[in-house]
């Protein structure tokens, strides 16, 4: 029974300051709604935050994956290469027609890339 007088007592005090209790609870119930949107509005910042994490972590873990293969397939080139070289002067023809061909394929990259950068 005691609680029950100390909230009358406390009602009785609001009541004294002015406000009622509906009121107190329309203000309440305002401040409420405002705080779930707020944490509402920080748990999707927060999902959306994990989901550009995972797709960061896959995106580089693909790459690095992309990266061995181009160093296997350069790796494999280079001993090619260095046999060729290996094998003496019965190759040199191959290897200017080779020379030529890099150049060739370097200028056309190079002129693509200017072309798509402007």
């Amino acid at each position: 029974m005691a609680s029950w007088k100390s909230r009358d007592s406390s009602r009785v005090s609001y009541n004294k300051l002015g406000q009622d209790d509906s009121t107190l609870e329309h203000e309440n119930d305002r401040m409420v709604n405002s705080l779930a949107s707020k944490v509402s509005t920080i748990k999707n910042i927060a999902i959306d935050l994990d989901n550009e994490a995972k797709y960061q972590n896959q995106f580089l873990g693909d790459m690095g994956n992309d990266f061995d293969s181009a160093g296997g397939f350069l790796g494999s080139s280079m001993k090619r290469l260095n046999a060729m070289v290996a094998s003496g002067s019965s190759n040199r023809k191959l290897m200017c027609y080779m020379v030529f061909f890099l150049v060739l394929i370097f200028f056309i990259c190079y002129y693509l890339v200017g072309k798509l950068s402007r």
